[in-house]
């Protein structure tokens, strides 16, 4: 639920922003767009998540609590409601949406910077396979920075869902600057990894399904024009 609604959200308010700002302030403010529609797109893809998180950390952290989402849902509604799915939300937006904003701000230009500095020849004349393997290095990237910024407020996140009547600001002070960055080095492993796979699987879907995969940004025409003028 998490990953259709922020892969797909992510295409749609890029779209969106771009078309809204126009071609070329799309391609000189390119990150900021990139910042812009990650950070949307994960804010409603935690509204989806949040229930599921908390259901995961209480039947990982609580022995005993239950042992399948069928049984688990109903007893954290009989003892806090509703915003007992949801009391973890805006900690949730604390850790994804820097967590998506970096992976999807930091993919789109490390994709740009491997053509341009790395990859011996234009994205057009890569393989489809060449174009994967630029497309995992990239992901990998991404998701050792995900995984730093993000990693405090995935730790506050954790035990608020373990503990029902503690808040952000109280666990936060509970774990100090060291407790909220222990277990950093396994994370980097892991997002990297799997944000590496992320992008991979996602971007080779497109590839089977035939669907369009954009290449890295260019200048466009009216922007190098402009630009000749006024060096003339």
């Amino acid at each position: 639920m998490q990953g259709i609604c922020k892969f797909g959200f992510y295409e749609v308010f890029k779209i969106l922003y771009g078309n809204f700002i126009g071609e070329e302030n799309s391609y000189l403010y390119r990150t900021s767009l990139y910042l812009a529609a990650s950070a949307s797109a994960e804010f409603f893809a935690d509204i989806a998540l949040s229930p599921m998180e908390a259901i995961k950390v209480r039947i990982q952290t609580q022995p005993g609590f239950a042992s399948t989402l069928r049984s688990a849902a109903p007893i954290i509604y009989g003892q806090e409601g509703l915003w007992g799915f949801y009391k973890g939300v805006v900690p949730l937006w604390m850790r994804q949406i820097p967590y998506t904003m970096m992976k999807f701000a930091c993919f789109e230009r490390t994709v740009e910077a491997l053509y341009q500095y790395v990859v011996p020849k234009p994205r057009d004349q890569c393989s489809k396979s060449e174009q994967l393997v630029v497309t995992f290095a990239a992901g990998y990237i991404a998701g050792v920075f995900c995984a730093i910024v993000s990693h405090p407020a995935d730790t506050i996140v954790s035990k608020l869902n373990q503990d029902s009547g503690s808040t952000a600001v109280t666990v936060a002070k509970q774990l100090g600057m060291r407790g909220l960055w222990k277990g950093l080095f396994p994370r980097i492993i892991m997002i990297g990894t799997l944000t590496a796979l992320q992008w991979f699987i996602y971007d080779a879907v497109k590839v089977t399904l035939g669907l369009p995969r954009p290449p890295p940004p260019s200048m466009p025409e009216s922007l190098r024009l402009k630009l000749e003028a006024k060096q003339a």
